[in-house]
Order: C-alpha cells, then sequence, then structure tokens
C-alpha cells in the first residue's frame, strides 16, 4: 500500500530544499530476513521523489535551460526521481551513516563491488545471497540510491528521472557507434529525434585520428529515432560511425545534479515521520562507480554539495573510477549516457578542464580552475577519496588527477586523497574468470577491486566521523619516476603486444562540426616493472606474489580496430611454469617454478603482501585472511 506524503505545498520565491511531493511504498523485509550481526534485519523503503527548482535561485542558475523549462503554476520547474532505500529495521542498530550511490546508468553497482554481490540478484534485494558477504550491512550504514539520469527510461532494474523537455526547440547533435561486429545493415539508436532529416550525416573512419569518409557504399535509413547503416567494405568491426543531424526536444538534464542535492538533502535534515531515515543520519557520503562517478566529479564542479539553506549535502564524496573525465550532463542536447572511450574522440565534452581537486591552469586559454572552486567558495567541500582502477590511466586520463595540465607533478589538497590499485580492470564482477573475446588481444583481466575498496570506505567513513586522517595518496607519480609518457612505460615482454597506446587529451571548439582541436594536454601513465606489472599504487597480494602479469589495459584484435586500446578491459599474460618452458619462449619473465620453490613459499608470500596491506589500512583483516585461505587452497588470490 503507497502512502501519499506532501511537503511544502506553498513556497516562498527563494526556496529551501525542495522536495515536493513524496510517494512511498510500505516497507518490506530485506534480504529474505537475512540477519547481521550486531545491527539485524534491513528494510527496504522504494519510492519516487517529485521536486521542485526555483530557477530564479542562484544555486540553480548553473543548470543548462533549466529557466527555459515548463513551469508550474508556482513558478518552478519539476522533475521525478526514483528513490531506493535500505535501512536497518532497528534505526538504533546503524551506524549514523547514509551511502549514497548515484545509479550507474540506472543500476546500484556498488553491491557487486562492496558486499561482493553477484549481478543477478543484487538490484531488487530480496533474496539473502543478494546482501553478498554483508559487509555494508554489518557496519550498519542506510544505503540510499537516486535516479538522475533523464535521458534513460524509469522501470524495474533502471532507476531515473523525469526531467521536463523543450519542445520545439532545435540544435546540433552527434552521436558515435563502434559496433565491435560484421553485421550489415547494423542499427543504432538516436539520442534525440531528428527535426531535419535532411541534415542527417553519416561518416566512418577506421581510428579518431584518421579523416572521417563518406564512400559510395556507405548507406543509411532512418526510422524514427533508429537509424539502419549500410556498412562500407574496407571498414573492420571497430571502425567508427559518427552520425550528426539537427535534434530536437531536448531534455533539462542538469536537474539530476539537483535530484541528488535535495533528496539526499532532506533524507538527512528532515525529522518528521515522513522521512524513512528521520533521526538516523548524522554524515553522509556519496559514491559512484565510473559514469557515476564522473557525475560526482561534476557534482563537485558544479557547486552541487551545497544545499538549498547553504549547509554541505555530503561529508565525503567516493568517485570510483572516473580517471580525469566528467559527464556530458549539463548542457544543452547533454548525452549523460554517453562515454566515448578509445578509440573514439579525444575531444569529448565529458573531457574539458579543469581535471583536477588542485587549482591548475589551461595552457591553451589561460584559465585557472579546479573541480573544488565553487565549494571551497561556499565552505561546503566534503571529504574526496578518489579511486581509479590501472585502466583510467591508460583510457579515462588519470594522471590529470596528480599532474598540471603540462604532466608536471601537482600537489592535492589535504581533505583530498587519490588512489590507483594497479594491475585492475574498469571494473570486475565478483568471482569474475579469465576469459578471450574476439575484440581484444590478450585474454581479459578478472581482478576485482573489491577489498581495496572495503578497506578505502572504511577509512573514509572514519575521516568523516572522527577526523582521523585516511592513508596517504598512492598512485602513480611524477615524483617518483612512476608516472611517464607511454613510450618506454612497458618492458618488451613476448605476448604481451603493448605499443604505446593510450588515451589522449585535448581542448576543442565544439561549436563547429567537426570540432576544430586548439590544443592538446599531456597524458602520462603508470611505468611498468620487469613482469610488465603497474609498479606504483595499492598493489594486491595478487601482484606482490603474482602468478601472471595483469593490466589494466588490453589491446585490440586483428579486425577490431588494432592500433588501440579494447574498453575498459585489461589484460592478462601467465608466467611459464619452469624456467626451461619460458626459455623457449623467449619470456623475461621468472617462471613460476623459481619464483615459489614451494606451495609453501607462494603463501608465505601472499601473507607477507597481505600484513603489510592491513598495516597501512588499504586492507581489512578478513580480506586478507581470506586472501591467505585462497593462496593455501590453489585459488586465484583477489
Amino acid at each position: 500500500m503507497k502512502q501519499l506524503l506532501l511537503a511544502l505545498l506553498l513556497l516562498p520565491a527563494l526556496a529551501q530544499a525542495q522536495v515536493l511531493r513524496l510517494e512511498w511504498d510500505a516497507p518490506t523485509v530485506a534480504f529474505g530476513g537475512r540477519e547481521f550481526p550486531g545491527v539485524g534485519q534491513y528494510e527496504r523503503v522504494i519510492g519516487r521523489a517529485t521536486i521542485a527548482l526555483d530557477p530564479r535561485d542562484p544555486r540553480n542558475a548553473v543548470i543548462a535551460d533549466l529557466a527555459e523549462a515548463p513551469r508550474t503554476a508556482e513558478n518552478l520547474v519539476q522533475a521525478v526521481a526514483d528513490v531506493f532505500i535500505l535501512r536497518p529495521a532497528d534505526a538504533a542498530r546503524g551506524n549514523g551513516a547514509m551511502l549514497l550511490e548515484v545509479p550507474n546508468r540506472g543500476r546500484k553497482l556498488m553491491l557487486q563491488l562492496f558486499a561482493d554481490t553477484r549481478a543477478a540478484v543484487a538490484e531488487a534485494a530480496e533474496v539473502p545471497e543478494a546482501a553478498g558477504n554483508g559487509f555494508l550491512y554489518q557496519q550498519g550504514y542506510s544505503l540510499v540510491w537516486v535516479g538522475w539520469q533523464g535521458d534513460i527510461a524509469s522501470r524495474p532494474g533502471q532507476m531515473a528521472l523525469q526531467v521536463p523537455r523543450l519542445p520545439g526547440v532545435t540544435g546540433p547533435v552527434t552521436h558515435e557507434v563502434v559496433f565491435d561486429n560484421a553485421t550489415s545493415p547494423a542499427t543504432t539508436t538516436l539520442p534525440f529525434p531528428v527535426a531535419e532529416p535532411a541534415s542527417l550525416r553519416v561518416t566512418v573512419r577506421a581510428r579518431w585520428d584518421l579523416p572521417r569518409e563518406t564512400p559510395a557504399d556507405l548507406r543509411f535509413t532512418l526510422q524514427g529515432e533508429r537509424l539502419e547503416i549500410q556498412r562500407p567494405a574496407g571498414f573492420d568491426a571497430g571502425a567508427i560511425y559518427e552520425v550528426t543531424y539537427t535534434g530536437r526536444d531536448p531534455g533539462v538534464m542538469g536537474m539530476g545534479f539537483a535530484a541528488v542535492r535535495d533528496v539526499a538533502s532532506w533524507l538527512r535534515h528532515d525529522t518528521s515521520a515522513r522521512n524513512p531515515l528521520a533521526g538516523r543520519i548524522q554524515r553522509a557520503h556519496a559514491f559512484g562507480i565510473s559514469q557515476s562517478g564522473r557525475y560526482l566529479r561534476d557534482y563537485l564542479h558544479l557547486g552541487f554539495n551545497q544545499d538549498l539553506a547553504g549547509r554541505p549535502v555530503f561529508d565525503g564524496v567516493m568517485p570510483h573510477v572516473p580517471g580525469a573525465r566528467r559527464l556530458f550532463g549539463n548542457s544543452r542536447f547533454a548525452q549523460p549516457d554517453r562515454a566515448p572511450r578509445s578509440p573514439q574522440d579525444i575531444a569529448w565534452p565529458a573531457d574539458s578542464f579543469p581535471f583536477s581537486y588542485a587549482e591548475t591552469r589551461d595552457p591553451i586559454n589561460g584559465a585557472r580552475d579546479s573541480l573544488l572552486r565553487r565549494c571551497r567558495a561556499s565552505a561546503t567541500c566534503p571529504k574526496v577519496m578518489q579511486t581509479d582502477t590501472e585502466y583510467e590511466y591508460w583510457s579515462s586520463r588519470a594522471s590529470l588527477v596528480v599532474t598540471d595540465p603540462a604532466g608536471n607533478a601537482l600537489a592535492l589538497p589535504p581533505d583530498v586523497r587519490a588512489y590507483a590499485i594497479a594491475g585492475t580492470p574498469h571494473f570486475s564482477a565478483f568471482g569474475a574468470e579469465t576469459r578471450t573475446t574476439p575484440v581484444c588481444a590478450l585474454p581479459v583481466n578478472p581482478l576485482h577491486a573489491g577489498a581495496p575498496m572495503r578497506a578505502l570506505l572504511t577509512a573514509l567513513d572514519v575521516w568523516t566521523r572522527d577526523g582521523t586522517a585516511p592513508p596517504a595518496s598512492r598512485t602513480p607519480s611524477r615524483a617518483d619516476g612512476t608516472l611517464v609518457p607511454a613510450a618506454g612505460a612497458v618492458p618488451a615482454i613476448p605476448g604481451l603486444r603493448y605499443a604505446g597506446q593510450h588515451a589522449l587529451a585535448a581542448r576543442v571548439d565544439a561549436s563547429q562540426q567537426p570540432p576544430r582541436e586548439l590544443g592538446r594536454y599531456t597524458v602520462l601513465v603508470p611505468r611498468a616493472d620487469a613482469d610488465g606489472i603497474g609498479i606504483a599504487g595499492i598493489r594486491m597480494p595478487v601482484l606482490e606474489a603474482p602468478r601472471a602479469t595483469y593490466t589494466g589495459w588490453n589491446p585490440r584484435a586483428e579486425g577490431h580496430g588494432a592500433g588501440v586500446l579494447c574498453p575498459l578491459l585489461g589484460g592478462v599474460l601467465p608466467f611459464a611454469e619452469t624456467r626451461a618452458a619460458r626459455e623457449a619462449a623467449g619470456d623475461p619473465r621468472p617462471s613460476l617454478a623459481e619464483r615459489y620453490p614451494t606451495p609453501a613459499a607462494y603463501v608465505a608470500q601472499v601473507k607477507a603482501a597481505a600484513d603489510n596491506l592491513v598495516a597501512e589500512r588499504l586492507l581489512l583483516p578478513a580480506d586478507a585472511a581470506a586472501m591467505v585461505t585462497a593462496a593455501e587452497a590453489g585459488r586465484l588470490v583477489r
């Protein structure tokens, strides 16, 4: 049975935190009634929140096209956000912290990362298995998800924000697609309706740095918002198809930043019985993975951590695997669901200056800026802990978080930490196995980042709770020579196939199509050791006691755009079993027999590495013990 909860029906001219209307399902028992030590059962609360924004409030003025959007009789602009809450059934047994995940394309990914939950059961939180290892629930967090993305539909398993559209408004739209198959004709869905069919253009190129072409046998047919492309001869599965046209009816996508701001602030501060978290929250953290990690960097840059009462919304913000990127989410015809990757364009709007939390100067136009400039001015900056896998250095320009745009070493502010998890891909599910894919030259890296992330979340919560500083930043660095130009970063190892591939960064003039490049920024990558494994960052026992080379990058295979990198994936190259086998293969990496004369020697090396990380607060004791047990059993140490 649903309860309709109305709040603040009469709004002042410059409104305070505006959650206008709430609609909740009655709370239900989560995880099939599973009990968590010290906390007990969890409850699930699902609903929708209607936010109302006053375009005249200066805190909303940064939202593109808000002033042009349809308004209510009260002169406000409304949007409706999906909300999902998991809370301790006994409020007194919670830990006082709200952990809000910004959904990734509507999905709840942090349960897979922190709780080692399988994707198939994570979304609904209904069965006991959906709690995974129970980590988040044993800590007593109140977990929240708020739909923010206005270019996807609201449906089971996909949280969204219903935003107003600007009917009749037209403008230029660019859409890129790499099909990664040989199907022809191939179909793609355009992000906006086509206003002028005659404006539609399609080009193809083998790589982003080659000229766009329109061969005679490249043909296309528009069917509503679906474009069918007859693919031309001479281009492989990794070719880039770029579609440009005049679109219509854009949505006010920037309202997605206000949705998280206003719902989170209301859940934290409202003390009425209408609030399912009333009286439970003493501190609040925001977390996001990949697309939603990039969202959080923009959330800070745009000043949204100040709520409409002037208070900080979140005490801690934890963007995971965003690299130096932000979001194409606050402009006319924004596409927050899009994220071009190598081999696509280096000049996507998500990849613009500033890149770091420290103030830097753009050498191309002389501007000075930082991601924290606005929250510094309003004294609402949270503690920030950015975590990246090694992949982000190769494909998401993560070096620019810790260097200036010219590649010089950069000190982060004292309220910011940055960590790189060496040897890991963008995101690997718990329990993943090494596999092959026709797109990539190397087998796919299965390493899961859950263990170090649990330790870092714990450190962030303590940092905001009592001021205990977390471990020092742990990333590749210019200062110690572990952050270097791509040429020569990885030693020559037979089978590894690295030839300097990495994503570049540029500033462009996007007022014309195609955009005109104005200049480039320096992008550096992690230096690898003699085994081809990254030297710096958080090195888990799987790297300190390796049985294979694990990389954050993986070259594309022939026929799939060779010469650039596979999207989101890292690689694996196992060590030879014996010295004779490696010498026969010309492999300079010591064999397993040379590294570990006995099984006990391998276990001892894993244990030593795990103990060191526990001492540094980069690994929790329970995870360290599980890694030693895995080593003793001959399983992959994750």
